[in-house]
């Protein structure tokens, strides 16, 4: 692999990235891409070799793998990067203008289930993305079409019912179901956590949406007429890993307060408790939140073990790793942890710590269209890392 300049100073990188709230398209070039970070990774059934893909990413938060090979990875800022095979960082131009404070910026970024298929009819690249607006900021579902190095065709889908304060648990993950239709999580907000029992609120739910937007006509809630229609499940605090398995069975992470972070199933009319229900404790006073269990109110699948504070979720479906094959991987923050579980029906029957502490704050997991599995890191420096079998 030829050796390529170093990456541009991040002021000059910056300059050119927002005129009028268009962003523009800048290059940088790697360092030497892909680079080896750990050559063996024991784990239980496969030894693994760790690899970074490309490096100086500001904060990333989502990856999506294109038909071609190459990657888009969201920068919280509020910029779209496209990764080349070799490494190298092209900006997108087109990206809409977020609200960066705080949790908020550009967010979750998937493709359309049927992106690359002949015709091109389907290839639609989807954002999540906090936008500023009276009171406050909302979480917000866009979609746009890559054309050359920028977002073309830019709609916006939906914005949550109620802009509001602080700049914190967005949510924002999406997923795709079998049925077409599309998962997306949005957190309490942090301000006023009962918003997340309120079914006249998008905050703390999970929404089920039409590929165009619209709440998907056969929702759970639309008998309830205090309930909001695009309402897919209620009292999630802040999910901020989730993915559907090949079984169709949606599952998701969800940050807890000060611990209680959870796996959870999710299912269709559920109520996952927060904040009535919780296996955390208050940030200043250390005494629980809520009940351990409450009627009618649907426990967590799993428990993760101390501050974990996940997010980024994936399914392994890969012939690289044939004794994983239906096992979960959650990446986490504080926790610099990446964690297998293996499922048995709904219940998590063990349990693995792959990673800990090599890459940092790991924000997202996915398994690529190549079979491998891919992992950012949460830092000012970000990098997207690549996960294949040892030699």
């Amino acid at each position: 692999m030829p050796a390529y300049p170093r990456r541009l100073p991040a002021a000059l990188l910056l300059g050119g990235l927002a005129i009028g709230g268009q962003a523009l398209a800048a290059e940088t070039m790697p360092e030497t891409m892909p680079e080896t970070i750990a050559e063996r990774i024991d784990t239980a059934h496969h030894d693994l070799r760790l690899e970074r893909v490309a490096t100086g990413l500001e904060h990333p938060w989502a990856v999506a793998q294109l038909p071609d090979g190459s990657f888009l990875v969201s920068e919280r800022p509020g910029r779209l990067a496209h990764i080349g095979e070799a490494g190298e960082i092209t900006h997108l131009g087109g990206v809409p203008e977020v609200n960066a404070r705080g949790q908020g910026g550009l967010l979750d970024v998937v493709l359309h289930p049927d992106y690359g298929q002949a015709g091109g009819e389907h290839d639609w690249v989807y954002v999540t993305w906090s936008q500023a607006g009276s009171g406050g900021t909302a979480t917000t579902l866009s979609r746009a079409r890559l054309e050359g190095d920028a977002l073309v065709n830019v709609e916006e889908l939906f914005v949550q019912d109620r802009f509001s304060g602080p700049g914190r648990h967005y949510g924002s993950r999406l997923a795709w179901l079998p049925d077409g239709t599309l998962l997306m999580s949005i957190g309490d907000r942090g301000s006023h956590p009962p918003r997340a029992q309120d079914k006249g609120d998008h905050a703390g739910s999970v929404l089920r949406l039409t590929e165009t937007g619209e709440a998907a006509d056969d929702n759970p809630f639309l008998d309830d007429t205090g309930a909001l229609d695009a309402l897919f499940s209620i009292g999630n605090r802040n999910i901020q890993g989730m993915t559907v398995a090949a079984d169709g069975r949606a599952w998701a992470t969800e940050h807890g307060p000060l611990g209680g972070d959870e796996l959870n199933l999710i299912v269709g009319g559920e109520n996952y408790g927060w904040p009535e229900v919780s296996l955390g404790v208050d940030y200043s006073t250390r005494r629980p939140i809520g009940a351990d269990a409450l009627p009618g109110m649907r426990d967590a699948q799993y428990i993760f073990e101390g501050r974990f504070a996940p997010s980024g979720l994936a399914e392994v479906r890969s012939e690289q790793f044939p004794e994983w094959e239906g096992n979960l991987l959650a990446g986490g923050l504080r926790s610099e942890r990446l964690e297998r579980l293996v499922l048995d029906g709904d219940a998590v029957a063990e349990s693995e710590v792959i990673l800990d502490g090599e890459i940092g704050r790991i924000r997202d997991v996915r398994q690529g269209r190549d079979g491998a599995l891919y992992l950012l890191d949460d830092d000012a420096r970000g990098s997207l890392y690549r996960l294949v079998p040892a030699d």
